[in-house]
């Protein structure tokens, strides 16, 4: 890869011959955990201005229509987070001269806040290309990180470095997007569904029209919208058909497509799940093109159910309870998963995007037979899609019921690959990947010019796109949301296998036992497979808890960019013989609360907690009477500590504390930072999935953390006096 410093610039087509489509990855890192950044991309004319306000794409608007952009959303690493963006560099229009990639902060933080900023482009197949570090980033809420630009007919990269006090509002300005906030939050229709509690809460509402552009509807200016294909409105759309467009305004949660067509007149667009407001927020409810589209979410409560009885099941598209051997679920879970991945456009443009896969039309098979050797191979499944009369292939390898990947297998297909010109090779498994481990050793040959990209996707990862679509983003038709809701019907079925990640491995056993009786020494191997299959446990519960949430939820990594990721876990191994614990922190993107997990092997207890800060200024008891009445549902035996700099502060459990809520308040009149709140519960034992099972009870203990106590915090400043 090559390093580049600010203002220079490099041709990617002479870095790479796959640089039609590329990754682009923001990245930094946060000592304390909290901090975090939003990225937008904007489309720009030769005047350095946008089209329109429909080129400007940000957690609200995350892809564009011709599959040129797509927010590909955060994805943790060895060292923070790393934001991604599919660029189909072949698909960006002729009139389109630069793509700008910026990123802005919220919630009061500055850029100055953050290590490691870093922007990287990598081609189709995977392998960086280009970087760029930002090391003198201070009050920026905004920073232009890098820009694609066209000259003639190739693509470079230049890295700007240009920092804005005046967030993502000054930066939009500059491109010719004006930003107006509303003085009042706009009103939520009645036929909108109340915000999962636990979410984010919905931003304040405004309006944003491009520089120069009349705003109204029905202009000569204003944006026309694309209408439905045929064939899209009342049921699946064909094989590769494209994402469908509609020309009614809004957001709607029928269950079934006539319910659509009946309430997408009336209904106007909910407020969507955004950031905290803050000084300069760009609006997350727009007028224009990115709210024109019609997308379909399924309700939150079922409807009735006409059964007799409540054995009875309702009947399903892809049906599971015959299967009866490994191979049978590894061949039915690729055909269901290929077939709707074809079926609805926006589910398989998500899963393939971030594999450099171009926004066309896509085809899927199952068992297909292609030469190698003497003896013919065959994938599980291929994908192929179509753009511009180019085609991009990838060979799918399927492992299902935790069994593992062969690499004697993946080798074979990534030979295939190369020797036919395909693109990648896609396994899926119940096992999630981890940064710094590969899933499966291959070998590549460098002497081949055409390079294959090896890609990992866990189960895990498909049903949390599926819920996130269905769920929270909504898809094009009521037809396509019905298909989501039956594959993730069918992941979600204990017979079928795809499951995610459900066994800690060989090495839990003797390793908990070694902790119980004080036998296991310091640099066993096996404490580290323990803490890598920790990792995987607490990434998997980032998937779960962001698939219901509707927000990216990510483990916290507080290390410094460049730190070696098998030190960092032979480090954690350390720490797992000496005291007995595997210790993680996750966030939930658009919020600043970190919620720490910990489980000790030595006592059976796994312990979640977050801390809550305390108002600057406030008075101690008013404070922590507010914090008891916000607590008035959360469960009785939740433990509560006042934190008091340099000492330990006042504690006790909810139901102790909440007739004499002045128990908090430090005795010597110190100053309370802020409170921790902490809920403990029994671990399980066996290393699977069970009821008796540890992945289970991690599981239960962040569930019920987050539901009994997370949900019902809210900011204590409300209500808190004042002093002076």
């Amino acid at each position: 890869m090559r390093e580049i410093s600010k203002g220079a610039n490099v041709s990617l087509t002479a870095l790479s011959e796959d640089a039609g489509s590329v990754v682009v990855s923001l990245g930094w890192s946060s000592a304390s955990g909290a901090g975090d950044a939003d990225v937008s991309v904007l489309l720009v004319g030769e005047d350095g201005k946008v089209r329109s306000e429909n080129d400007f794409y940000f957690y609200n608007n995350p892809a564009a229509a011709d599959g040129s952009v797509q927010l590909l959303g955060k994805t943790p690493t060895d060292s923070g987070d790393e934001d991604r963006i599919g660029v189909d560099l072949t698909a960006v229009p002729e009139e389109v001269a630069r793509i700008v990639v910026a990123a802005s902060q919220y919630g009061g933080t500055r850029f100055g806040d953050l290590d490691g900023l870093r922007m990287t482009v990598a081609d189709r197949s995977g392998e960086p290309l280009v970087g760029f570090s930002i090391d003198d980033a201070s009050v920026e809420t905004a920073f232009i990180f890098g820009e694609l630009y066209r000259r003639g007919e190739e693509w470079k990269f230049r890295a700007v470095g240009q920092g804005y006090e005046t967030g993502l509002a000054g930066l939009a300005t500059d491109f010719g997007i004006a930003v107006e906030e509303s003085e009042e939050p706009e009103q939520p229709e009645a036929a909108a569904e109340p915000p999962e509690p636990g979410g984010a809460v919905a931003p304040r509402a405004a309006q944003t029209t491009t520089a120069g552009t009349p705003g109204p509807a029905g202009s000569p200016a204003a944006p026309q919208t694309a209408q439905p294909e045929s064939g899209t409105a009342g049921g699946p759309a064909a094989p590769g058909a494209a994402e469908p467009q509609a020309a009614t305004e809004g957001t709607v949660s029928p269950a079934a497509p006539q319910a659509a067509q009946a309430t997408a007149e009336a209904a106007g667009p909910p407020a969507p799940a955004g950031r905290p407001p803050g000084p300069g927020a760009v609006p997350a409810q727009a007028r224009g093109p990115r709210t024109t589209r019609k997308k379909v979410t399924l309700p939150k409560a079922p409807g009735k159910s006409l059964a007799e009885n409540e054995s009875w099941r309702p009947a399903r598209l892809f049906p599971v309870p015959s299967l009866k051997s490994d191979k049978e679920r590894e061949v039915r879970a690729t055909s269901v998963l290929l077939s709707v991945m074809a079926q609805v456009p926006e589910f398989g443009r998500r899963l393939t995007a971030a594999f450099g896969a171009p926004a066309g039309r896509m085809q899927t098979f199952t068992e297909v037979s292609l030469p190698h050797g003497d003896t013919p191979r065959r994938p599980d499944g291929v994908i192929r899609v179509e753009r511009a009369g180019k085609l991009w292939t990838a060979l799918v390898e399927t492992k299902t019921n935790g069994n593992p990947l062969r690499p004697e297998q993946v080798q074979q297909y990534m030979d295939i690959a190369a020797r036919r010109g395909y693109e990648s090779v896609i396994t899926l498994s119940n096992d999630v990947a981890l940064e710094g481990t590969a899933m499966v050793d291959v070998k590549v040959d460098g002497r081949r010019k055409h390079k294959v990209g090896l890609w990992h996707l866990s189960w895990a990862e498909v049903a949390h796109q599926a819920q996130l679509l269905i769920r929270h983003e909504g898809v094009g038709n009521a037809a396509h949301a019905w298909l989501l809701q039956e594959l993730l019907a069918y992941l979600q079925h204990e017979q079928s296998g795809c499951h995610g990640f459900q066994n800690m491995g060989p090495a839990w056993v003797p390793v908990r036992n070694g902790i119980e009786d004080e036998t296991l020494c310091l640099g066993d191997p096996r404490a580290t497979e323990v803490v890598e299959s920790w990792e995987r446990l607490i990434r998997q519960v980032c998937l779960r808890l962001g698939g219901e949430l509707g927000q990216k939820a990510l483990p916290v990594q507080r290390v410094r960019r460049g730190s070696d990721p098998l030190s960092r876990r032979a480090a954690a191994a350390e720490r797992l013989c000496l005291d007995g614990r595997l210790s993680a922190e996750l966030r939930v993107e658009g919020t600043s609360s970190v919620i720490a997990v910990t489980a000790d092997l030595r006592t059976a207890k796994i312990r979640t907690s977050v801390d809550v800060p305390a108002p600057e200024g406030s008075y101690p008891l008013v404070t922590v009477r507010r914090l008891v009445r916000l607590l008035a549902e959360a469960p009785a035996d939740l433990h509560v500590e006042s934190l008091v700099e340099g000492e330990n502060g006042p504690r006790g459990t909810l139901e102790r504390l909440r007739p004499e809520p002045g128990d908090l308040v430090p005795r010597n009149g110190a100053a309370v930072t802020g409170f921790r709140l902490t809920l403990i519960k029994g671990m399980g034992n066996s290393r699977g999935n069970t009821e008796s099972g540890f992945i289970r009870s991690v599981d239960e203990a962040v569930d019920r953390f987050r539901q009994g106590v997370v949900a019902h915090l809210g900011p204590l400043e409300a209500r808190a006096g004042r002093r002076g």
